[in-house]
């Protein structure tokens, strides 16, 4: 089993900047992936970024290219998404999850073995 605790949301203004944190503990994978996916009301779950432990690659939706970085602190088994020049539909409930085969691409929800709570992001206009 793999825990993931996600911190650092909340609300912000447009063109602000926030950055959630997603800690893992438990079990530990030789090869693990940790994405971050974000549903707003009435819409699918829709994966934002991702990142591999196998290779260091990074994937982001188009929807967040060149404003939103993943990065992955190994001595704190930590994941972040820092997010800068945020849109109001940015606003959403933001997820952490691992995918155990350690690539994290596609970013698809049924790929990802593990979940975090989730935390609400709100973008004011």
């Amino acid at each position: 089993q793999v825990q993931l605790v996600e911190s650092g949301g909340g609300l912000a203004q447009a063109g602000g900047s926030l950055r959630l944190s997603c800690a893992a503990s438990g079990r530990t994978f030789r090869n693990l992936a940790l994405g971050w996916f974000r549903q707003a009301p009435g819409k699918e779950r829709e994966g934002v970024s991702s990142i591999s432990n196998r290779d260091g690659s990074r994937y982001y939706a188009d929807s967040v290219k060149g404003r939103f970085t993943i990065s992955y602190d190994n001595a704190k088994n930590t994941v972040y998404l820092q997010m800068n020049r945020l849109k109001p539909e940015d606003t959403a409930i933001y997820y952490c999850a691992a995918d155990i085969t350690g690539w994290g691409t596609p970013v698809l929800a049924h790929r990802y073995d593990y979940w975090g709570q989730g935390i609400q992001v709100t973008v004011s206009a």
